[in-house]
């Protein structure tokens, strides 16, 4: 049996070089997120002096302590690229000490696991905030197969996260082209309101037929809704590729929470505003690209008002400009960007898939240094 036990602490260590020359700028800040990767980060950096952010040099860690209010995950990142990061200094950042014993990224695929998450939040301490503290970090006690079975295991997951990046970059390029076919539209065709090819359906489930509510997300989707009704008579009925949309913009990330409805007819609270195509001139999943861009979130912001809530009407949304080519035309682009849309999820099914390999790539290695 080739397996050894190690505290995890005899096998990394803490590094605190700080940025005090200013050598790594702006360009370099990194935030983490909960799913183990660095990050642009999202926070003011107006005047904020970047001397005590921490330096995360290539096949570093860093990680936020505080656990709490966090998805019951522990926000840790690896710089697996070519490239130096700088992070807070609420961060701490570690790396591996003898390379020869302990590969860092077996190391990453470890800490990728659920079972590390569980881990850390149990042993997660504190009163208004939780934290999962380097003292903590250092005392996991793990087993590991010699370092050959480890870099074998870690090539099978880099092969697999190299496969899943080049299928992302074949999707990034199938949407630039959807892109550049509508911008292109705009300049060869212009724009016109979508006012006269809209017209409002505000029609209630009086007799009570339909019985599924439904919200809608700042995805464009309508999603499941706990917020059901008491009486599902007085809901808004939202038929098959008919709109829905919450005129209230306010504290949404700046979006605006409008769907088409692909399925049977749906209810949707009554506050919400509801709308058709008249699908001889606009198609309606042709309209929703229009949606699903930036610039209509943008639109929808600025055109909405009010005091406590800030909403927009019907009306607005009558206003915005898009081109409208032949049906036919839009036929096409609405194939691109199905297209594009049924990749995207089988990309978000593989990015699963890697994240579920990792316990099973943990479990193989152990198993086969036991075995040998």
């Amino acid at each position: 049996m080739k397996l050894f036990n190690y505290k995890l602490g005899s096998l990394i260590q803490q590094v605190n070089e700080k940025n005090n020359d200013l050598k790594y700028d702006i360009n370099n800040v990194k935030g983490i997120s909960i799913k183990k990767v660095f990050i642009e980060t999202k926070a003011d950096m107006s005047g904020v002096s970047l001397k005590p952010y921490l330096i995360v040099s290539p096949e570093r860690f860093a990680y936020v302590p505080i656990t709490s209010r966090n998805s019951n995950k522990i926000t840790l990142g690896f710089n697996n690229t070519e490239e130096t990061y700088i992070v807070s200094s609420s961060y701490i950042v570690f790396e591996v000490k003898d390379k020869e014993i302990l590969d860092p990224e077996y190391l990453y695929i470890y800490f990728n696991r659920p079972e590390f998450d569980r881990y850390a939040r149990f042993n997660s301490w504190g009163s208004a905030r939780e934290a999962f503290s380097w003292e903590d970090m250092c005392d996991i006690n793990i087993t590991l197969p010699n370092i050959d079975i480890q870099r074998k295991y870690v090539s099978i997951y880099k092969m697999i996260m190299k496969n899943i990046a080049i299928y992302e970059n074949n999707i990034d390029d199938l949407n630039n082209v959807s892109l550049y076919y509508i911008e292109n539209l705009k300049k060869e065709k212009g724009t016109e309101k979508i006012g006269n090819n809209i017209v409002e359906v505000s029609e209630k489930n009086a007799e009570g037929i339909y019985k599924k509510e439904k919200g809608i997300s700042i995805e464009k989707k309508f999603i499941s809704t706990k917020a059901h009704s008491s009486d599902v008579k007085n809901q808004k009925i939202v038929y098959k590729n008919h709109f829905a949309f919450n005129s209230n913009t306010s504290r949404n990330s700046n979006k605006l929470s409008i769907a088409l409805n692909k399925e049977e007819p749906c209810l949707v609270s009554n506050t919400y505003i509801t709308f058709k195509c008249n699908e001889d001139v606009l198609i309606p999943d042709y309209l929703l690209l229009w949606f699903r861009r930036s610039e209509f979130d943008r639109y929808a912001r600025f055109n909405s008002w009010g005091s406590a809530r800030e909403t927009i009407g019907l009306e607005d949304i009558k206003n915005y400009e898009i081109s409208i080519p032949s049906i036919a035309e839009q036929q096409s682009i609405i194939k691109i960007y199905e297209s594009y849309f049924n990749r995207k999820q089988i990309l978000e099914r593989l990015k699963n898939i890697a994240k579920d390999i990792c316990p099973i790539l943990i479990k193989g290695s152990l198993e086969e240094a036991s075995n040998e």
